[in-house]
């Protein structure tokens, strides 16, 4: 009778664990009626499972404060989306599906993934296709978002507010879900796949390639009409095709994962992880790579996507929800931006006190840099004797960090 009633018992708690697995318990709830940006609620209004799917309900909005986006006049509205991700992702045998344009997953507060276009090409020919991060990167809040025209708030790389990616000593969160339904993970992980070793800063195998003009494409051959010549306005790295995939170079794959164990998958799992440098720099390609690992269900992708119909019995899940949101203290505004001269910086009453501020060029040089700046004071930032170009502003205080593109013209 003991043996049969803790045969009941296993199989009790590998049904819950089943029912209760991270794709079901890692989403960011919404369970007081709680409002973000335009008194829209914020994060996840609802999870739903099945035994084969889970279902997201979300507005777009997070929870933490997001805007001004400089340069971009779109406003961030409630998307009323439903998500559909299955249960049990499968590796893709057949032919890869390519990342597409718009949403390509969820991060767990209900926000959209978007890939590392920002869907324009030099001179509209559809050869060389635009870093969404070099482009649009001075137009992004300090959480690193910013809306599209129909006002789908998204981040292109590793969403700063909604996961401490100060924490280098510990495995980072699950902080997403891909389409096909493998998690997304925050930058640092296990060196060794197989759960052992120190945790690292995961490094991808996308390198810039070394190239004096932009006449062929990352696999050698001719490309249909040239981009831009490589200059400071165009530096390498300004286009999709100014990177190439090194196998071997980083620690992850071409579609910028790997399998391996995890805290939540304990028996391992293909993963997905944003990548950024030692300061905290998103690298590319920032979230997903080239093609999605899996297969992806029909309704989350292409026009009207993310509006799913639920045709199944589905059980809600209320258990503890999952907080990842990291409560900003850096407060500020920049202005004017693009700058020819001066810059100036005002934080505001309620932001952290010794404040240091570093600018980098686009190399990752440090140019400039101020120390213990302070709430409620305005400080200058001198660009006269700085070539035209993007710069990219790095706050630091003791709890949090920040960043800002700065495009100097001349």
């Amino acid at each position: 009778m003991k043996k049969l009633s803790l045969l009941l018992a296993v199989l009790f708690l590998s049904a819950y664990a089943k029912a209760q697995g991270p794709e079901v318990t890692s989403w960011v709830r919404n369970t007081t009626n709680a409002t973000g940006y335009n008194n829209i609620l914020s994060n996840c209004q609802a999870i739903q499972y099945s035994t084969g799917n889970v279902y997201v309900s979300c507005t777009c909005i997070p929870g933490y404060d997001i805007g001004p986006w400089t340069g971009n006049p779109n406003v961030a509205a409630n998307q009323n989306f439903v998500y559909k991700f299955t249960r049990n992702p499968q590796q893709n045998t057949g032919a890869p599906v390519a990342i597409g344009l718009g949403h390509i997953g969820v991060w767990t507060n209900g926000v959209s993934i978007f890939n590392a276009d920002d869907a324009q090409t030099y001179n509209n020919q559809g050869v060389w296709h635009r870093n969404a991060y070099f482009f649009e990167g001075q137009g992004f809040d300090s959480c690193l978002g910013h809306p599209q025209q129909n006002g789908e708030y998204h981040h292109h790389v590793s969403p700063a507010c909604l996961y401490n990616d100060m924490d280098s000593t510990h495995h980072s969160p699950i902080i997403g879900y891909a389409f096909d339904g493998f998690p997304v993970y925050g930058a640092y992980a296990y060196t060794n796949t197989n759960g052992t070793g120190p945790i690292k800063r995961m490094t991808p195998s996308y390198q810039k390639r070394t190239m004096a003009d932009r006449t062929t494409l990352p696999d050698g051959s001719p490309a249909a009409s040239a981009g831009p010549a490589i200059n400071a306005t165009y530096p390498i790295g300004a286009f999709i095709q100014d990177y190439e995939f090194i196998s071997g170079s980083g620690d992850l794959d071409s579609n910028n994962g790997r399998f391996c164990v995890t805290p939540e998958y304990p028996a391992g799992t293909y993963a997905y992880f944003v990548t950024i440098d030692a300061s905290r720099t998103p690298v590319y390609p920032y979230t997903l790579g080239a093609h999605y690992y899996g297969t992806v269900q029909a309704g989350n992708t292409g026009p009207g996507g993310g509006h799913v119909t639920i045709t199944e019995a589905t059980t809600p899940y209320n258990g503890p929800t999952a907080v990842n949101n990291i409560n900003r203290n850096i407060k500020f505004e920049l202005y004017p931006n693009p700058v020819k001269d001066f810059a100036y910086i005002y934080f505001a009453p309620e932001s952290a006190n010794n404040i240091t501020g570093t600018i980098l060029d686009a190399k990752g040089n440090v140019v400039k840099m101020i120390s213990y700046m302070q709430p409620s004071i305005s400080y200058t930032l001198d660009f006269t004797t700085l070539p035209a170009g993007i710069y990219t502003l790095q706050l630091l205080c003791a709890k949090d960090r920040v960043t800002q593109k700065i495009v100097v013209t001349r």
